[in-house]
């Protein structure tokens, strides 16, 4: 069954992909109306999350924001689908590196990096910046069931010189790779939902207490890698502008959980200056009822 879904939806993704970007916003704009206007996808979430971390916007606020992360989100299906036949030259033009000289310093330094991210601005395209450094990409990422398009979208990545790696995967490759002496980035969408049963670190983020992911925090400890923050921001329609952020070069100087603190008050300052490109049909705050209460 899987094949056969593959084989029937492979070649219309491929025909899409070599449409012009301005034929393909426009199918945008329409798979906009539909889903924001007519199915609703997950808008009653996206309200209450924005209402839960902007209790203080009117509902107008709220609404417009809703309409233009809507509009945002499909975009970013379309250049999805366009990241599998787009030129390198295209995509160089449209996702930019203010400062790639920050990831340089650290190959100087012969230093590995741990590259925290989170679901903003575009995260699809990000993978072009293997052909501006020489640090050998690898990347945290879930399995798709679909075993054809897991293949699909690895090949895709593999053409920038970045593996996708499962969460399980990870200490043992990125390991294997430093007893090889290879200088890896390794990317972490690293906002996502801990399980809270699980969960070693409760946070604030955007004001409500959740639980966080660490394990990048810890993985660059244990393999004594620089972390550095990766924040991109939506200049205009189809094109994104990047700044890296050193966070630290030496992170077991760091007490637990200090480096994850870090990367959480970074990715809040993108949000808070532009809310519409987060990712609000995430159910980011899920478990808040169930953080710890502080100790009286």
């Amino acid at each position: 069954m899987q094949r056969l879904v593959y084989i029937f939806v492979f070649p219309i993704i491929w025909f899409l992909s070599k449409l012009p970007m301005g034929v393909l916003y426009f199918i945008s704009d329409a798979f906009f109306l539909l889903i924001f206007y007519i199915i609703g996808y997950r808008r009653r979430v996206v309200r209450e999350n924005l209402e839960l971390v902007f209790p203080n916007k009117s509902k107008k606020e709220i609404k417009e924001i809703s309409r233009r992360f809507y509009h945002h989100l499909c975009d970013m299906v379309v250049e999805s689908v366009k990241s599998l036949s787009i030129s390198e030259k295209e995509l160089n033009k449209r996702f930019t590196f203010t400062n790639v000289e920050e990831i340089h310093k650290l190959e100087e330094q012969n230093k590995s990096i741990a590259l925290m991210g989170g679901h903003y601005g575009s995260w699809e395209w990000s993978f072009i910046l293997q052909r501006h450094i020489n640090h050998k990409g690898y990347a945290v990422y879930k399995r798709i069931e679909n075993k054809y398009f897991d293949a699909l979208i690895k090949g895709i990545r593999a053409k920038y010189n970045t593996e996708l790696i499962t969460t399980k995967e990870t200490f043992h490759k990125l390991g294997a790779a430093r007893n090889r002496g290879e200088l890896t980035i390794n990317g972490f969408l690293a906002d996502q939902t801990a399980k809270h049963w699980k969960a070693k670190h409760w946070q604030e983020f955007l004001g409500v207490k959740v639980p966080v992911l660490t394990g990048a925090e810890m993985i660059a400890k244990r393999l004594d890698m620089a972390v550095v923050f990766i924040g991109t921001k939506k200049v205009k329609r189809g094109h994104y502008s990047t700044t890296f952020k050193t966070i630290t070069t030496n992170p077991k100087e760091f007490e637990d959980f200090e480096i994850t603190d870090a990367f959480i008050k970074l990715l809040e300052e993108l949000i808070y200056e532009d809310p519409a490109y987060y990712l609000w049909t995430h159910k980011r705050w899920k478990y808040k009822d169930n953080a710890p209460r502080e100790a009286s």
